[in-house]
């Protein structure tokens, strides 16, 4: 049969469809056995019984019929005669010289010689007999002249009369080996015929069966998005509809527990951490702060000492100072961001969502800026990328994996995006070209305001925040991350969970 299937417990025989198939077979065995050793053993005998009483019912008409002396009547001769032809009998009545009284057949010369032969050489004439009386004798004959053998009850209807009633044998023995060979051609046919339905039967009772264990094993497996879509109408679907509104719920209820179990992390490693993060985040903010303050109070303290003679130079003054304002700003707020982050003000909310959408839409929004400094940008999406996180500090890690790239991409100026299953992990990678960070830096790279190349970080207005901030929010998720070099380029990758 197509479509046959192994499963992990044994193959195609462990299988529902199987064991249903074989069952329904072995009860339909079972009952052409029975018909066929009724046949064979007890169809004979009973054919023989039902001729026995044919025998006795046609020797009491002519009982009666020559007890009331009426052979003539034509009530009896129709009576007798519609009794033979129905059970294909033959008789014959003689007197003591064996000539023929009365008759059903024509020609009734042989049945009267086997008569004679009977009445007067008994001893001689082998017979199977079944009943005796002193009026008859009910027997298995042979018939010498056909060889046939015949059922036969004969005796004396009086002194001077004599009967016999044959029915041949063979027809009967003919008919019950016709009816077993047409049983075992039939049952045979019947048996294939029943094979092949019960198998589409079962194959299609087993069906919705099957797409339910389907939906089961990805449930187990922590894919909550695995949905059983109703066909049938039955109990089954009514079991399928119930399995999805589970699947909503554990899905939810895990999400919570997830959430849950990332705040009860995080609150024991904030009483841990807390005065340190403390004592360091002041550290790394003045110092961070004390260039950009003192050059704004210099050129602060110059304008108002009126040392500046033309608008030239007085532009300059203010756009430095607005400059280092700004920096300052993103400073700050790259601060606020890391502080919420690393404290646990900014909650989580973990929940399954669609990692590919994530990185499309973050790789579009930096499209512009690739495009105005000549890098090529390349993605390729793959469906069905779904994970574990918290959505929007993901895009955050994302963002500054991306805004690095661009910032630092050189050589060949191309950023590759890529991601990659590695078990019930997905790793999201981002390379740039350019040349790799030296090895003594890569082990500081996430701390706070660590800058591997210093001016030119401070040319594109960095912070050294960034990595930090990944690094906050990775660790928060409590994900693996890091970063690799190459010949001819880094690449920064990050792990999200898709259980």
């Amino acid at each position: 049969m197509p479509g046959k299937k192994k499963d992990k417990n044994g193959g195609i025989f462990h299988t529902l469809k199987f064991q249903m198939t074989l069952t329904y077979l072995i009860l339909l065995g079972v009952i052409f056995f029975g018909i066929w050793f009724f046949n064979h053993f007890l169809l004979e005998n009973n054919y023989l019984r039902y001729k026995r009483d044919n025998l006795m019912e046609v020797y009491s008409v002519l009982d009666e019929a020559n007890t009331e002396h009426s052979f003539e009547d034509p009530e009896f001769e129709s009576e007798i005669l519609r009794l033979c032809n129905n059970y294909n009998l033959n008789f014959v009545v003689t007197d003591a010289s064996s000539n023929t009284v009365y008759s059903n057949i024509k020609d009734p010369g042989q049945i009267s010689r086997q008569l004679r032969d009977i009445v007067f050489a008994r001893d001689n004439i082998q017979k199977k007999i079944i009943e005796e009386t002193d009026k008859y004798c009910l027997c298995y004959l042979p018939d010498p002249s056909s060889g046939s053998e015949y059922a036969v009850i004969w005796g004396n209807l009086n002194d001077d009369r004599f009967f016999m009633i044959r029915t041949p044998l063979e027809s009967i023995r003919e008919s019950a080996r016709i009816a077993n060979n047409m049983l075992i051609s039939i049952g045979g046919i019947a048996f294939l015929i029943a094979g092949i339905i019960i198998w589409g039967v079962t194959n299609r009772v087993t069906r919705p069966i099957m797409r339910l264990v389907g939906v089961s094993k990805r449930m187990s497996e922590m894919d909550f998005e695995a949905r059983y879509t109703s066909c049938c109408g039955n109990e089954l679907d009514l079991l399928g509809d119930n399995m999805n509104r589970m699947a909503d719920s554990l899905k939810d209820n895990i999400s919570r527990l997830k959430t849950a179990n990332l705040e009860l992390q995080r609150d024991v490693e904030a009483r841990m951490h807390a005065d340190e993060r403390r004592k360091e985040f002041l550290s790394n903010v003045s110092h961070e702060l004390k260039t950009p303050i003192a050059l704004i109070q210099g050129y602060a303290e110059g304008l108002k000492d009126g040392i500046i003679e033309d608008k030239e130079s007085l532009d300059y003054y203010c756009d430095v100072i607005m400059d280092e304002t700004r920096k300052m700003n993103h400073l700050v707020k790259f601060l606020i961001s890391l502080n919420q982050v690393e404290s646990g003000e900014d909650q989580m909310v973990i929940e399954r969502f669609d990692l590919d959408a994530l990185i499309s839409g973050t790789v579009n929004s930096f499209a512009q800026m690739c495009e105005q400094k000549e890098i090529r940008m390349i993605y390729e999406p793959q469906s069905g990328l779904y994970v574990w996180g918290d959505e929007y500090q993901v895009e955050e890690v994302l963002r500054n994996y991306i805004s690095n790239a661009v910032n630092h991409c050189s050589g060949r100026k191309e950023i590759i995006i890529k991601t990659e299953r590695i078990e019930d992990k997905v790793r999201t990678c981002v390379f740039n070209s350019g040349d790799p960070i030296p090895e003594e830096s890569l082990g500081r790279l996430w701390e706070k305001f660590y800058k591997v190349d210093k001016a030119r970080t401070r040319e594109y207005g960095g912070s050294g925040l960034g990595l930090s901030i990944v690094k906050a929010i990775m660790e928060s998720l409590h994900q693996q991350y890091g970063v690799r070099n190459y010949d001819d380029g880094v690449e920064f990758y990050f792990e999200l969970s898709t259980k």
